[in-house]
């Protein structure tokens, strides 16, 4: 589940290797530029961490930020990660 926390939403996914938290990261990639909205996000072997914010809202979260979170999930549940 998203957290929100500190002015951002928050998650981290877990992967059964790298390769597998690659390929989510590579499909995650083009659904924030399809809805123009870049996720902060870091990588370390399977897990992926990220933080969304709107920084033209002065940081804080927006329906941008839920509607990107969204996409993120439904791209997680497509790589069997829920």
């Amino acid at each position: 589940m998203w957290t929100e926390h500190d002015n951002s939403l928050t998650r981290t996914f877990q992967f059964a290797d790298f390769q597998a938290a690659f390929a989510f990261m590579t499909e995650v990639a083009a659904e924030a530029e399809r809805l123009d909205h870049h996720p902060w996000w870091a990588n370390e072997y399977n897990r992926v961490e990220f933080r969304l914010r709107t920084h033209d809202a002065g940081n804080t979260v927006t329906k941008r930020d839920h509607k990107l979170a969204a996409a993120i999930d439904a791209v997680a549940g497509r790589h069997g990660v829920s």
